[in-house]
């Protein structure tokens, strides 16, 4: 590429962030209106479907679920800080009426407003202890699926780590066969287990990357670009980092698969030696049924 064209590249680029700024302001300013895609696409002179594309490549999530997390954000504070009712809160974020952020609140957030504002008060979480080749693991359930699966070193810790999740939900002592499943993942064949079913509790942005890992065959690495693309977000990888980061269930959302594009192993909430040793296990284990 000649000087000239790398210049206009350039230019261009600029122009496309400078629209992508002046869109998110007006998205900040006005959310509570809940304007449309017509509406922000033309504050920059662009038609729906090329800003829909354009924001979508900068910022790694559509402009309708950038005003999605805006809104429930502010009907969070509004029911936490504010202590408004979910009928204030749905009128004060912009809906209609309660039924949408509701709606919202499930989708996004994995629980009802009522449950929120609680603090996850109303739900009841099963957690028990357990042993893994990789080492100890606590395992919590809710009557959805399993909501929690993390290492510790001192059961103390574990529990402190779940209960900051859910810091006001019910929680008992109690082995349930969704914890006994879970682990038989640790040691068993994948493809001759039964379904597990999973409470996820995250954006769809989250959710979105930790299914592009479950894709990720036992065995197999993947870079952390290489994520970002298959999540439909080529140019969000820090994003797409900081989701990886915030993945609730160890192991079985495979985010020790993902590596940096050097070779190096890049980071691991549960430690790079754990990390380091569950890549080498998993290639054992694949040649061993090659």
């Amino acid at each position: 590429m000649n000087k000239y064209f790398l210049l206009e590249a350039m230019d261009q680029n600029f122009y496309d962030y400078e629209r992508i700024r002046k869109a998110i302001e007006f998205i900040q300013e006005n959310f509570k209106n809940q304007p449309d895609l017509d509406r922000v696409a033309g504050k920059v002179n662009l038609s729906p479907f090329h800003f829909q594309r354009m924001f979508s490549n900068w910022a790694g999530i559509s402009p309708k679920q950038f005003i999605q997390y805006l809104s429930i954000n502010y009907a969070k504070s509004l029911i936490r800080r504010d202590q408004k009712t979910l009928f204030e809160a749905s009128l004060e974020t912009g809906f209609s009426g309660p039924s949408r952020l509701h709606d919202l609140f499930l989708k996004i957030e994995g629980m009802s407003p009522g449950i929120y504002k609680s603090g996850g008060k109303s739900l009841q979480i099963h957690y028990s202890f357990g042993i893994s080749p990789f080492g100890k693991v606590i395992l919590a359930s809710t009557e959805i699926g399993l909501c929690h699966l993390a290492f510790f070193e001192e059961e103390k810790d574990g529990m402190q780590t779940l209960v900051n999740k859910f810091p006001e939900a019910s929680f008992q002592k109690k082995e349930s066969p969704i914890h006994a499943l879970a682990l038989d993942f640790f040691t068993k064949d994948w493809n001759n287990l039964p379904e597990l079913k999973l409470h996820l509790k995250g954006t769809p942005f989250q959710i979105q990357v930790w299914e592009a890992l479950l894709r990720i065959p036992m065995g197999n690495l993947r870079t952390y670009s290489e994520i970002a693309l298959e999540a439909g977000s080529p140019k969000a990888q820090r994003a797409i980092g900081s989701a990886i980061g915030e993945n609730p269930i160890a192991f079985l959302i495979p985010c020790h698969r993902v590596i940096r594009s050097t070779g190096e192993l890049g980071g691991y909430h549960w430690g790079l030696s754990r990390k380091a040793s569950m890549i080498g296990w998993e290639a054992s284990q694949f040649h061993k049924s090659a």
